[in-house]
């Protein structure tokens, strides 16, 4: 099996625990106003690679990946989920920790098989919650997020373990109302393991430039940090309160 691969990086420190070997898969659904990877949207473009071809590139580096392993990321990956699954199989074969950077756009409740495979060989789901609104999720995607919140409790109800990620953006994400909302939505989910909120940042804009398309945000300016920290603890409020009222 061959997939569609934009690149790989050796020593990924922020896509998952450890260092890890990370894969950038070519190809995306989604158009997120925000997105620093453009150049990974078209999907049956990039390099064809094989999974014994990057197992042996991991085998290179391994003795860097220190408490690493593999993660997936994109573009989706899950637009290539066959892939994923054989090369996460043959990983775990290897002992190999493996990670998945993903929406969850492409998973549909009705049609679960292939997920349930792919979370037998999966460690770890970093997923990505774009916008807790559905409505504003269309805006900001292209995309409504029922599909994707309903992954996020198929991997809770499946015991793989969940990584939350949120990026902040400027008069999109930055509201108390939506922060509170999704803090009370990730309390239902039984394998969260972790929290990251993202302060937008600009440094994608080059890459539109370079492609000659527009930056759908224009001078939307860059989340501080310490933003992105209040705004972080507007969802655990969320979170904590649900978890209060159900007791």
């Amino acid at each position: 099996m061959e997939g569609f691969i934009h690149s790989t990086e050796s020593f990924g420190t922020v896509d998952g625990p450890g260092i890890r070997f990370v894969i950038f898969f070519q190809g995306c659904p989604m158009r997120c106003l925000y997105c620093h990877n453009p150049d990974t949207w078209k999907i049956g473009t990039g390099t064809k690679r094989t999974v014994e071809s990057l197992l042996a590139e991991y085998d290179s580096v391994k003795e860097f990946m220190k408490n690493g392993g593999i993660t997936c990321t994109g573009g989706e990956p899950l637009v290539q989920i066959d892939f994923v699954t054989e090369l996460f199989e043959k990983a775990k074969e290897k002992g190999i920790h493996t990670c998945l950077d993903s929406s969850g756009i492409t998973f549909t409740p009705d049609s679960t098989e292939k997920f349930e495979r792919l979370c037998k060989c999966t460690d770890l789901v970093m997923l990505d919650i774009k916008h807790i609104d559905r409505e504003e999720h269309k805006k900001l995607t292209g995309h409504y997020n029922d599909n994707i919140l309903a992954f996020a409790k198929f991997l809770s109800e499946y015991g793989v373990p969940i990584w939350i990620r949120h990026v902040v953006v400027p008069g999109i994400t930055d509201k108390e109302e939506y922060l509170f909302r999704l803090g009370e939505f990730i309390s239902q989910l039984k394998t969260l393991k972790a929290l990251d909120v993202l302060p937008y940042h600009t440094m994608g804009k080059v890459k539109y430039e370079q492609l000659g398309i527009d930056y759908p945000l224009g001078d939307t300016p860059p989340l501080d940090k310490e933003d992105a920290v209040k705004a972080r603890d507007v969802i655990m409020r969320g979170l904590k309160a649900a978890l209060k009222k159900r007791k």
